[in-house]
């Protein structure tokens, strides 16, 4: 491994405890890797994620008891030392979402693992960097691993992109940061159409995006949009992350034999009483932190065919100023804190 001077300690952000979700700035020894994919990379930019504070209380079992309570797994930043043979560098540009099960990234330095790295492409700073892996991973593994679209696609595969052109696809939260993705390679896809369901004044950002027709939840229900043309406007694959009335009108916008990939809320759990509707594909799921994948984003990112979505960028000193808007939600993208000063 390459080696550099490094500080003792670093700044870092730290939940207070499992029960909570008050987070506090505080210092702490810089990590050493102990496991054989640990890199240790300088953090310049985190994200945070909506909900995560609560995720030790509502997923006991992703959150191991003796997790460091480090907030923020999607991070951008600069290796320090990394494993011979892991493909990467002192001084790479790297970016990832660490596993939940691990430390956070809202520190001065972070261990991700080399199966969750991967570089980020030319032109793309510190804090789309780190806007990009958690929305992009969740929005690929939907709609590629988990929905059905055939991924080969976006490279020009005919035949992929005939299959493709016969799935009807709604994104609901879609001007967010992982509907914003999931339009975009939707549409690169080649989707027959892609259905954004957003709320006011977001229907030319999500039409820029690749929306081919818009559902504005604060003047039209999914429901009532679905009844004014059922035949038309049903769709083959709902990708839903929004939950409660939301997640139930997506049950009207399914076909009958479709396929509802969720993130938020298990689809059945969703289902209107009395409802018969067969699905073919009723699915909750958690991201994997793939590096593999966000390898293919990348190229994409760098090719100019896709961008990620920032709502806005806040100093570290601001932490909590920062979780408060994520948590108030209606964001247009993902929520940025800088951690150094490059960023």
């Amino acid at each position: 491994m390459a080696s550099q001077a490094l500080p003792q300690t670093m700044k870092t952000l730290l939940q207070a405890s499992r029960q909570t979700t008050e987070v506090l700035s505080t210092t702490a020894p810089v990590p050493t890797p102990t496991h054989p994919e640990d890199v240790l990379v300088r953090v310049h930019a985190a994200a945070p994620c909506a909900g995560e504070l609560l995720w030790a209380i509502y997923f006991p079992e992703n959150i191991p008891a003796d997790k460091e309570l480090v907030p923020c797994q999607d991070m951008a930043g600069t290796v320090v030392t990394a494993p011979a043979g892991s493909g990467f560098a002192a001084g790479d540009r790297v970016y990832c979402r660490i596993d939940a099960s691990r430390a956070g990234a809202a520190r001065d330095y972070a261990l991700p693992r080399v199966s969750e790295l991967a570089k980020i492409p030319e032109g793309l700073g510190w804090t789309e960097a780190a806007a990009t892996p958690l929305s992009a991973l969740t929005a690929w593994q939907a709609l590629f691993v988990h929905g059905g679209l055939d991924a080969k696609a976006i490279k020009g595969d005919a035949a992929a992109r005939e299959r493709n052109g016969r799935i009807r696809v709604l994104v609901t939260g879609a001007a967010g940061g992982v509907g914003s993705w999931a339009v975009q390679l939707a549409a690169l896809a080649g989707a027959k159409a892609v259905v954004a369901v957003c709320g006011r004044g977001k229907e030319q950002k999500v039409r820029e995006l690749g929306a081919t027709e818009v559902v504005d939840y604060t003047k039209t229900s999914i429901e009532e949009w679905v009844a004014a043309d059922p035949a038309a406007r049903e769709c083959d694959l709902v990708f839903e992350m929004v939950g409660g009335k939301t997640l139930a009108g997506c049950w009207a916008a399914v076909r009958e034999g479709g396929a509802m990939v969720t993130i938020n809320t298990p689809p059945e759990l969703g289902k209107p009483e009395g409802l018969n509707k067969q699905l073919s594909k009723a699915l909750f799921f958690i991201v994997e932190p793939l590096g593999s994948n966000l390898a293919e984003i990348s190229e994409l990112i760098a090719a100019g065919k896709v961008r990620p979505t920032v709502d806005s960028v806040w100093d570290f000193a601001d932490y909590q100023k920062a979780f408060a808007k994520l948590e108030e939600g209606h964001t247009s993208g993902k929520i940025i804190i800088k951690v150094s000063d490059e960023a």
